[in-house]
């Protein structure tokens, strides 16, 4: 699993919204981000967004959706500013092999008494943190995946490895189309505690991960046309704002 060290280095975080679904309820999987960024903190401020300093230079945030974010109130790096993503797990000796030993991710710290490790694929990375809870982790109703991008070739070996290895192997290694842009290859996997992890091949998702000059165009237009307003309208339910 050497070659999963070349991980992409871009970290990107997809956000869905499903209609019909009022709400979702959250579970205890999904701990928050860290990121390091000044202007984050600042921008929170000028908005009247709540925040709590829990450490000194540090502050706890909430997302509309009841996602926790910590930001450090320093400059941002030039580099990835999002420093961790941190996961429950209810034994982080058993998490700690899996992403460790299977998955082959290096350990950057581990914390006995607090419970917890560091773990990651490259020194300018964003890294994984486990956190102990003690506890089942309840995946609620809402809960997300994280997608790691890795050179195309991998692919097979991780799903043979998992297979060897008796291992939960949600979605075998697949292609999957976008019209008019690139195919991506992926596998999906799950964690001792049921975490979705995606492997996709790396050289579409760079492709699929460019900056598109429209996209904030294609977006109000696709919001415009979507005729969600109407939706909400029929099935007499509100439509939360932005």
């Amino acid at each position: 699993m050497k070659n999963l060290r070349k991980a992409a280095k871009l970290l990107v975080m997809e956000l869905t919204y499903n209609y019909g679904v009022g709400e979702y309820r959250l579970g205890n999987d999904f701990l928050g981000v860290t990121l390091t960024s000044s202007q984050a903190v600042t921008n929170a401020r000028k908005m009247g967004w709540p925040l709590r300093e829990i450490a000194m230079g540090i502050f706890e945030t909430e997302a509309p959706g009841g996602y926790k974010f910590y930001l450090e109130d320093k400059e941002q790096p030039k580099q990835d500013p999002v420093l961790k993503v941190t996961l429950a797990v209810s034994n982080l000796q058993k998490s700690v092999s899996y992403w460790s030993d299977l998955l082959g991710m290096n350990i950057y710290e581990r914390d006995e008494e607090k419970q917890r490790a560091l773990l990651g694929y490259a020194d300018n990375q964003c890294k994984l943190e486990l956190q102990d809870i003690g506890g089942a982790v309840d995946h609620g109703t809402a809960f997300g995946r994280i997608a790691f991008s890795c050179p195309r070739e991998e692919l097979p070996n991780i799903e043979a490895l998992m297979k060897k290895e008796n291992q939960k192997i949600l979605t075998p290694l697949v292609s999957l189309d976008t019209p008019g842009k690139a195919t991506v290859q992926v596998v999906i996997l799950a964690d001792p505690d049921g975490h979705e992890i995606c492997f996709v091949g790396d050289e579409a998702f760079r492709e699929l991960s460019k900056l598109d000059p429209n996209g904030n165009k294609l977006l109000d237009d696709a919001m415009a046309a979507d005729k969600s307003d109407e939706w909400f309208a029929k099935h007499k339910m509100q439509k939360a704002s932005a």
